[in-house]
C-alpha cells in the first residue's frame, strides 16, 4: 500500500470512499482514490447517465452564480462545497467582477485542503472546514467576517447537499437561522436528489452509495420547494436541474431522466 499523498490530512481514510470525492471523480477532477473511483464506477453501471447529471449541476451552479451577479450581489458563501474543479464558484463570479469574495466551507478534509492550493494567493477567497449545522461558527469565522459583510446580500449555495442531511437534525430549522442572518436581498441556491423523478436505478445507487458513510435522502418535489421558505422563488421555480434557466444545448442531457432527476432553484430573501 503506498503513503497518501502529502497534502491528504492525516485523519483522512482513503480507503473508505467519500461523496465529494466520488463527485470530483464523476466530474473528471483529480482529487480522488482508488475507493472513490470503486464506487463512482459501480453507480455509474446501475446509473449510466450520473455522470451527466453531476455536470448539469456544475452548470446550475454557473447560471445561478450570474443570476446573482447580474442582481448585484458580489460576496458568496458556498456551503458543502466539495473538491474544487473546473468552474468554481469563485472562478464563475471573479470572471465577471474580480471584486467578488468567495467563502468556500465544507467538513471534509480532503476537500479543504485542496481548496486552500487552489485559493493559494487570492485574497478575496477563503476555504474553511466546518458542518453545515454549525450556523455561527462559519458566520462568525475569521475568514468569513474578513470577507464578508453579512449586512449587504450575499449568495448562498448548498448544492447536492441537503439530501444528506437527515430530518432528525430538523434541515428546515438550520436554514432558517442562515436566512435570519443574512441582509435582505440574499439569495438561496440549491440543488438535491429528487424522490419522485422515476429515475430507474436511483435505489439500487443509492444503496451503494451508504458505503460513503453518509446515506443520501432524495426528497419530493414539494418537500424540496419547502426548503424555500421565507424566500422568494425565482422563476421558474423548483425544477429539474436542467430546466433552470437553460442558456445552450449544453445545458441539458439528452436523457430526460437525467434532466429531472436533481431538482434546483434559487430564492431570494425579500427586502
Amino acid at each position: 500500500m503506498t503513503s497518501n499523498p502529502s497534502w491528504v490530512p492525516p485523519e483522512v481514510d482513503t480507503t473508505v470512499p467519500n461523496p465529494a470525492r466520488v463527485y470530483d471523480y464523476w466530474l473528471n477532477g483529480d482529487h480522488n482514490f482508488q475507493a472513490d473511483r470503486v464506487l463512482g464506477d459501480q453507480i455509474l453501471k446501475i446509473m449510466p447517465g450520473i455522470r451527466d447529471a453531476a455536470r448539469l449541476n456544475r452548470a446550475f451552479l454557473r447560471r445561478a452564480a450570474l443570476h446573482m451577479v447580474d442582481a448585484g450581489v458580489r460576496q458568496f458563501l458556498d456551503i458543502g462545497s466539495g473538491i474544487p474543479t473546473v468552474g468554481n464558484l469563485h472562478e464563475i463570479v471573479q470572471r465577471i467582477d474580480p471584486s467578488c469574495r468567495v467563502v468556500y466551507v465544507d467538513r471534509e478534509s480532503v476537500a479543504v485542503a485542496h481548496a486552500k492550493l487552489l485559493l493559494r494567493g487570492n485574497d478575496r477567497c477563503a476555504a474553511i472546514q466546518a458542518d453545515l449545522r454549525d450556523v455561527n461558527d462559519i458566520l462568525d469565522a475569521p475568514e468569513t467576517r474578513e470577507l464578508l459583510d453579512l449586512d449587504q446580500p450575499v449568495g448562498l449555495f448548498m448544492l447536492l447537499l441537503l439530501h444528506f442531511v437527515p430530518d432528525s437534525w430538523d434541515p428546515h430549522a438550520i436554514l432558517a437561522r442562515y436566512r435570519e442572518r443574512v441582509a435582505p436581498g440574499s439569495f438561496l441556491a440549491l440543488s438535491h436528489v429528487a424522490a419522485d423523478a422515476n429515475s430507474s436505478g436511483l435505489d439500487e445507487a443509492i444503496e451503494a452509495y451508504k458505503s460513503t458513510q453518509n446515506d443520501p435522502i432524495p426528497r419530493t418535489h414539494d418537500e424540496v420547494l419547502s426548503f424555500f421558505a421565507g424566500f422568494d422563488v425565482i422563476e421558474p421555480g423548483v425544477v429539474g436541474c436542467a430546466m433552470w434557466n437553460p442558456q445552450g444545448a449544453g445545458d441539458m442531457s439528452e436523457d430526460p431522466e437525467i434532466n429531472a432527476l436533481p431538482y434546483a432553484g434559487v430564492g431570494r430573501k425579500p427586502s
